[in-house]
């Protein structure tokens, strides 16, 4: 919440700000009406928190001014402020790990590879949404949605956001897949799911 506030005092533009602090604005209180009946891994709650930090950062410059953006953009000599990648990698990167322990824990999927497989649809499914949602907000908004939209001129913005999207789920699966099931195996099973169910969420195929 502190963060929260920090970054809503005095933004670059109040509307962007808006925009892009919204996914948190609702996160919040599913997190915290969910966390008696359906507490997430530790490691999830971390990751999501980092997310928020990003993309709080992002509302308070709007993505194309974070100043650690462009000590990147210097450092590896970019023509643009990469920090909206840095988003969107992490639009995939934790949605992934999120879906990745819902269906898990729910044993709604049977087998390793469908549920790697329906983890990155599940990424790119939020990824195109977003997309479409900024398309939205510049249809109804016209030039004051320039700064949300954050395209720096690059005529394939949306396409690459998409493939860092991506990207970030699929390192998510690699790098975090084992550790998470470990945190979820020392978690009690949801209420609604205690009973048994056919087959074995996470079964080799």
């Amino acid at each position: 919440m502190t963060f929260l506030l920090l970054s809503g005092w005095r933004p670059f533009d109040r509307l962007t700000w808006w925009l892009e602090v919204a996914p948190i604005l609702i996160a919040l209180p599913v997190l915290w009406l969910s966390f008696r009946r359906f507490p997430l891994s530790t490691l999830l709650y971390a990751c999501i928190f980092l997310h928020a930090c990003i993309l709080l950062m992002g509302g308070a410059y709007t993505y194309a001014r974070v100043p650690l953006g462009h000590w990147v953009a210097e450092w590896l000599g970019l023509a643009r402020n990469p920090y909206d990648k840095l988003g969107h990698f992490a639009q995939g990167f934790v949605p992934a790990l999120v879906a990745r322990e819902v269906l898990l824990r729910g044993a709604w999927v049977r087998g390793r590879r469908m549920l790697g497989f329906l983890v990155l649809c599940v990424v790119l499914a939020i990824s195109a949404s977003y997309e479409l949602i900024e398309w939205g907000a510049a249809v109804a908004l016209g030039q004051g949605a320039d700064e949300f939209l954050g395209t720096q001129g690059d005529p394939f913005d949306t396409q690459s956001d998409m493939g860092f999207a991506l990207l970030g789920g699929f390192i998510a699966l690699v790098t975090c897949a084992s550790w998470q099931d470990r945190q979820i195996s020392r978690l009690a099973p949801p209420p609604a799911q205690s009973g048994p169910r056919t087959g074995t969420a996470g079964a080799p195929d």
